[in-house]
Order: structure tokens, then sequence, then C-alpha cells
């Protein structure tokens, strides 16, 4: 039995102990924040916008992770504010700080809505863009949630305002500045060391690389991905001075083990010496050609070619930041885009190995048409620097039917029929050109001059014909209304193109550029609506369809068409293809290619790898969220771990590479030293 004086002392021992933890909080934090309790109301208010921002986006706040790192970033900001001589400064250094964060919010709301994805800083560099698609942003993607984050600083202001601009702010000493700055800065260094030993492999793996910014917020906190974004954004002005060795090491390697080897089949060389028109088709998805609504396709002439064509059905694009701007760099280079910033942007200034230079070099004249600004992505220099020995521009167009951000699709092709007919007579070489067009583009409510195309469902109930509603008038019927219309306008495209001639000895592709962010609600209403019952099915109700994320993943697909007049090849491609493979698949059939492709063609594959930018991909068999590392079992197919690790590796690999090919301008290196020796 232990002595009663022990156990006397022990419980003194104790008591002195949280007397001691009580003394040093009392001393270093309730004291101070007693004095200064706008800097409480300041954390805590600048920390829940942080809390919101994700609850609002990624929809995950379980995780504490984020919410302690952004803390203790919080921390050291107010660690700054008792080195201010006058209050009125250590005022309005709070209020900046209030206001920079509920705004830096606000932007990510804003950009996660239109691109599934956080803000970058590299961003500001293309911020002139904004204004072409500003009524896009307003009317489809801009919510008034969105601001909601602006309560912080109000809040700060009012309290500021009620409680402290008459009070007389306690002056601190020399000395109790420098202990409170310390004290809050090591607080706040303190709990981020913690919690970087919570942090697992994969979690700081995502962290350097970057490729899935959702991520990174998930598991670092806003602002520690912001300031990781910063560097990983200023990476383009100071590569040269860190990273390039190892870089071109991996990319050589890669080459080496991964040389470009011919591989004839079945459409090897036969567009050989023919033109060959491409049509970068804005938003256009695959799922639009499998509608129909009272017995009318959405897409006829699209249907009609892709019957006739080749049709790869199982398409997706793999675009970043940059989305139009990367679907046109990955088609022509068979390059993974950017995972900092874009291409056409930040990294217009580097060498490429293009289709378009491939085309040139078999004496083809190359040439680009889109009626917008020639500096829109900064068009005008990337298009040169990738080989175009022309851009035909806004400039060139006489604007004279606007639907949504310009030039309507019907008048653009029209108008470039005659250019067509003028590069025909004055060339006699064969031409390579680029159609980008325009109307098909968010938000899909400029529909005054398109046909009317009513997205309603009728139905015989008891012997009557009813109209319902369906999906009409929403964004969804929108969007499918405005594809009706670039269907028309392919249509007479392709009309005009074969009254003038112009059809013969010519190959047209067709790509989607990437999908058209609609949200997967409007999804769910397309597969669940009941036009008897005149509602939208529930779990449990026969018919019921439970569309989940990946289904909604996979019905973000676009086509890609390659149709010849000529020879007419009516095949469908079901084998999993992105972006990437287009440069292989149509240099197989005109005898072109690149050493640095790093896509395979996949007409005569069973099972390919698309990559997207994140780090996720799909396979014919699998799509696998590289962000949760949980794989969606599309025909039900069973894969083993290897399948799994195996297609994860390669991912990593490609993303790594075309990385490091644009970031230290590798192919102009590889090029030089090739050439010396």
């Amino acid at each position: 039995m232990k002595n009663k004086k022990q156990v006397s002392n022990k419980k003194r021992k104790i008591n002195i102990n949280k007397d001691k933890i009580k003394e040093f909080f009392k001393k270093n934090y309730f004291n101070f924040f007693k004095e200064f309790p706008i800097i409480l109301v300041f954390i805590i208010t600048t920390l829940a916008n942080t809390i919101l921002l994700r609850l609002l986006t990624i929809h995950k706040i379980s995780n504490p992770k984020p919410i302690i790192i952004d803390f203790a970033i919080l921390f050291i900001i107010s660690s700054f504010i008792p080195l201010f001589k006058k209050n009125k400064s250590k005022i309005r250094y709070i209020m900046f700080w209030s206001i920079f964060t509920a705004i830096l919010c606000i932007i990510h709301a804003i950009y996660y809505t239109y691109y599934s994805s956080f803000a970058s800083i590299s961003l500001l560099a293309t911020s002139t863009f904004v204004v072409d698609v500003g009524d896009a942003v307003v009317e489809n993607v801009m919510k008034i949630e969105d601001f909601i984050f602006i309560f912080s600083p109000i809040i700060l202001y009012y309290y500021y305002r009620k409680k402290i601009k008459n009070k007389e702010i306690k002056k601190l000493t020399k000395e109790e500045k420098k202990y409170s700055f310390v004290n809050l800065l090591s607080t706040g260094a303190i709990i981020l060391l913690i919690s970087s030993f919570t942090i697992t492999k994969t979690e700081w793996g995502r962290f350097v690389k970057m490729w899935n910014r959702e991520s990174v917020v998930s598991s670092f906190g806003l602002y520690v991905y912001q300031g990781n974004d910063i560097v990983q954004s200023i990476q383009p002005k100071i590569n040269n001075l860190f990273g390039h060795d190892k870089a071109y090491k991996n990319v050589k390697e890669y080459y080496e083990e991964n040389p470009y080897q011919k591989e004839n089949n079945e459409y090897t060389g036969i567009f050989e010496g023919k033109n060959i028109i491409v049509i970068h088709a804005e938003s256009l998805q695959t799922i639009a050609m499998k509608q129909s609504f009272n017995g009318v396709e959405v897409t006829p002439n699209i249907n009609k070619l892709a019957k006739e064509g080749l049709f790869f059905s199982n398409y997706y694009s793999q675009v970043g930041v940059g989305t139009s701007s990367d679907a046109e760099f990955t088609f022509s280079t068979s390059l993974m885009p950017s995972s900092s910033g874009t291409v056409f942007v930040n990294y217009f200034d580097r060498q490429y190995d293009t289709i378009q230079k491939r085309f040139k070099e078999k004496n083809y004249y190359v040439f680009s048409m889109h009626a917008n600004n020639g500096d829109f992505w900064n068009r005008q220099t990337m298009h040169e620097n990738m080989g175009y020995d022309k851009f035909y521009s806004k400039s060139s167009y006489e604007i004279d039917e606007t639907i949504g951000l310009g030039l309507s699709d019907k008048s653009f092709f029209k108008q470039s029929v005659e250019k067509l007919k003028t590069i025909d007579e004055e060339h006699d070489e064969p031409y390579y050109g680029t159609l980008i067009t325009l109307t098909n583009h968010t938000p899909f409510s400029d529909t005054e001059l398109m046909d009317e195309y009513p997205t309603t469902w009728t139905v015989n109930i008891n012997g009557s014909d009813v109209t319902r509603d369906y999906i009409n008038d929403t964004t969804l019927g929108n969007y499918f209304r405005s594809v009706h219309y670039f269907d028309q306008a392919i249509g007479q495209f392709i009309t005009d193109m074969d009254e003038a001639g112009l059809l013969e000895n010519t190959v047209i592709a067709i790509y989607g550029d990437h999908d058209a962010r609609i949200s997967k609600k409007y999804y769910n209403i397309l597969y669940n609506y009941d036009p008897y019952e005149d509602k939208e099915r529930k779990e449990g109700d026969p018919g019921y369809i439970d569309y989940n994320d990946y289904m909604y993943k996979l019905d973000r697909k676009v086509p890609f068409i390659i149709w010849s007049k000529d020879k007419k090849l009516s095949k469908e491609i079901t084998t999993a293809t992105g972006m990437i493979n287009a440069f292989p698949i149509l240099g197989n059939m005109f005898n072109v290619h690149s050493d640095y492709q790093i896509g395979k063609d996949t007409t005569q594959l069973k099972d390919n790898t698309v990559v997207f930018s994140d780090g996720s991909y799909v396979t014919n068999k699998i799509y696998y969220n590289n962000q949760n590392g949980e794989f969606y079992s599309i025909n039900g197919d069973a894969v083993d771990e290897e399948y799994i690790n195996s297609n994860s590796d390669y991912a990593n690999k490609i993303i790594e590479v075309s990385n490091n090919i644009i970031t230290y301008d590798l192919i102009k290196e590889i090029e030089n030293k090739t050439s010396d020796n």
C-alpha cells in the first residue's frame, strides 16, 4: 500500500504541472489575445473561410490536417502584428490579409465550378482572356454563394468599429513586441512541423508534383497550396538553375527505352499526299451524338460522318488549365499539357515537334483559321511556333453574325470555304489546315439566331400526345440545342466544300476539344426522367439508374472522326484513346511522325491507357482516380493490383517526361546535341 505522503506529493506535482501549463498559456496567449482580441477574430473568421471553401468545392471537411495547417499559417501571418508601432498600422495589416484571403477564396470557388480544380497564380498571365469569356463566367459559372467569403472582412471591420476604434489599445514595449512576435511565429512553425509528420508519402509526392491540385488543398490547406503554387508558377523563370540535369537524363532515358518504331497496319499511308482539314470543335461531347428528341437526332450530320469514316467513340480530352489551347497542344505534339501553367502562355517560346512541322517537311502549306482575337490563348505567337504558315484570325473575317463569344459557326465555315478556294487556287502543294470553332461555348444561352430545336419529349397518354419539357431551357438542353446548330454548320460546310470541288483528295478530321463543363445534376435528369409521370426517378423507382461520379466522368468523352469522301472507312474504334494519340494515328495515315510522340496509334490496340493531367487514367477496363486511389470497373472486369500499379507508373512517367520537355526546352537541347555529334 502506497504511503499517504507519496500520494499527496504526486497530487501536488500534478497540480503544480497544471498550474504551470495554465500560467504558460495565460502569459503567452490569453493575456495577449485579451489585449488584442481583433487578432483572434481575424484568425477564426479567416480559418472559417478556408473550411467553407473546401465544403463548397470538394465537399470534404472531415480531414483535420488542412484545418490545422491553415491555422498555423494564420498564426505566422499574425505574428508580425505586434511589430507595428502604430495601432492604425496593425488594423490595416489585419484588414489587408482578411480582404486578400476572402478574394482568394472567391477566385478559387468560381474557378473550381468551371474547371473542377483550384486556380493557379500562373493564370494571372492569361487574365486578359477573361474579358472575352466574361459573359460565360457570369451566366454559367459564377454563383451568389461564391461571395459568401466576404463575411470575414465584414465581421472584422464591424468588430473594429464597435469594439476597438475608440478604445485605447495597449502599447507594447520593445521587449514585449519581440516576445509576442517570436511566440506567435514559433507556435505556428511548431504546429506546421508536427503536422508534417502526419503527411503520407503519397501526399508529399502530390505536393511536389502539383498534378492534382484538389488533393494538395485537401491535405495541406489553402495557404500552403497557394505558396507552393507560386513557387511552381515561377519555375519557368528559374528552370536553368535547378533540376535541369536530372530532367534531361530522365527524358533521354525514356526515349532510349521507348524509341519510335514504325508499325505498318491497314491504315498506313492511305491518305499520303492528300489535303487535310482538322476541325477543332468547341465543347463537342460524344454523348450529344447519342441523343434524339421526338425522333430528331441532335447531330445527324456528325453521325453520318462517323458512320462513313473512322470513328473513335471512346476518345478523351486530356486538357489541363489551358482547356482549348491544351487540346491543340496535345493533339499537335502527342505530349501531355503542362502541369504548371499553360503551354500556349507560359511556355510558348520552347521548341516543339508538331504535326504541323512534319507536314511542312512534306511540302504542305499549313494554316489555321479562327474568328477570334489572334492573341486569345496567345495563338498568334504559338501558332507560328507550332509551324503554321498563316493564321487567319478575327481580322480576316467579316463579323456579320454573332452568337455567343463571336462570329457564328455557320458564317465562319461559309467564309472559310471562300478562303479555302483561294488557298487551293494559289498553292500547288497540298495543305494542312486547322479550323477552330467558337459558337458551341458555354454558357449556351445565346440561342436567338439558332433554329428551333426544343429538347422536349412527346408521349402518348390515354390516347393524347403530351409534350414534356424534359431538359428544355436547362443548361444541358441549351447545350444540345447549341450542338445541333454546330451540326447544321458542319453539314453545310461539307456541302459547300463538295460544291466547290474541295472535297476531292481531302480528308476531314473532327475532334471535340474538351467537355462542356455541365453539372452532373443535369445528366441525372437525362437518365432518370420519367415522361409519363413527369418527374425524375428516385432510388428504388423502376428504371432508376444510379448515375455515379465515374459514369459522369466517362460521359465527358469527346468524339474523334476521320472522314474522306473518296475513301469510306466505316469503322468504329472502341479502344480507349486520348488527344495524345491523334498525332500517331493521323501520322500513320499520312506517313509522318515525331521522334518525341508519346501516344500510340490505337487503331489496332485492344486496350490503351489514357492519362489525365492529375495522374488519373482510363483504360478499356477501369477508370482510376489518382486522388483517392479508387478505381471503377467499366464493364465489371476484374483487375489485379499489378494492372493498376503498372498503369499508374506509366501515367506518372509520361506526365513527368512531358513536363520536363516543356519546362526545360529539352527537344531543342536534344536536337542541338544530336546535330553537333
